[in-house]
């Protein structure tokens, strides 16, 4: 049974999920605000985090951005703040879903397998490469010159993804399908914030290694 931690502070949210998730075999623990959260987080064990932005105290951009200093699991992020904006400064913390509110809480059970799905999932090759640039999906661990790079869930998929299959131009309608499975891909599609994030990390402002074809997708060298 998969460990879900909603940090939300109204309470009939809080209520309705634990109720509606956990009726779906989901485990489902609620807290109202973000230092309790991060306190049980710290602890480990949970699967995935649905995470409200506009909570007193520390809101969920806050939370999401010390979550990602120690943890890299799933964070689906909730607000009633829904524009594009809003969005893609959740995506740059390291979310990697965001659903604006009032939702319906079939489509967040809908998303949250999705993320589940991919981030528990292992493709066949164990250990892709491109150059210094190494991808290791038993430990769900990327590395460069020897350095271990911390990525999101979708970030790590996508950047495995391109380096199976270096020296290839995915298209970027493609390029989260693949990553990430055809029903997560119809939700997210903010393939460039993922990219820029990716390349941010990987401190890869001359693109040696993600680069973009024009008019087309990315692709990764085979020997950057």
């Amino acid at each position: 049974m998969k460990r879900v931690l909603v940090i939300d502070d109204d309470e009939r949210i809080r209520e309705l999920l634990a109720e509606y998730l956990g009726a779906r075999g989901l485990a489902v623990d609620v807290v109202p605000e973000g230092e309790q959260g991060l306190a049980l987080l710290r602890g480990g064990g949970f699967d995935l985090v649905v995470l409200d932005v506009m909570m007193p105290g520390k809101d969920g951009f806050e939370v999401c951005r010390e979550l990602r200093s120690f943890s890299s699991v799933p964070v689906i992020m909730l607000t009633a703040r829904g524009d594009d904006f809003d969005r893609i400064v959740g995506l740059e913390l390291g979310a990697d879903d965001y659903l604006a509110k009032p939702f319906n809480p079939r489509e967040l059970l809908a998303r949250i397998h999705a993320v589940l799905r991919r981030s528990s999932s292992t493709p066949n090759s164990a250990r892709v490469a491109a150059g210094p640039l190494i991808v290791d999906v038993d430990r769900r661990a990327v590395e460069l010159d020897g350095a271990v790079i911390p990525l999101t869930t979708t970030e790590f998929e996508l950047l495995r993804t391109l380096v199976a299959n270096a020296g290839r131009v995915i298209p970027r309608e493609r390029l989260m399908e693949m990553a990430r499975g055809a029903d997560y891909a119809s939700f997210d599609r903010s393939i460039d914030v993922h990219v820029s994030n990716i390349r941010r990390k990987l401190n890869d402002d001359e693109r040696r290694f993600v680069k973009t074809v024009r008019g087309v997708g990315y692709t990764v060298p085979a020997d950057p």
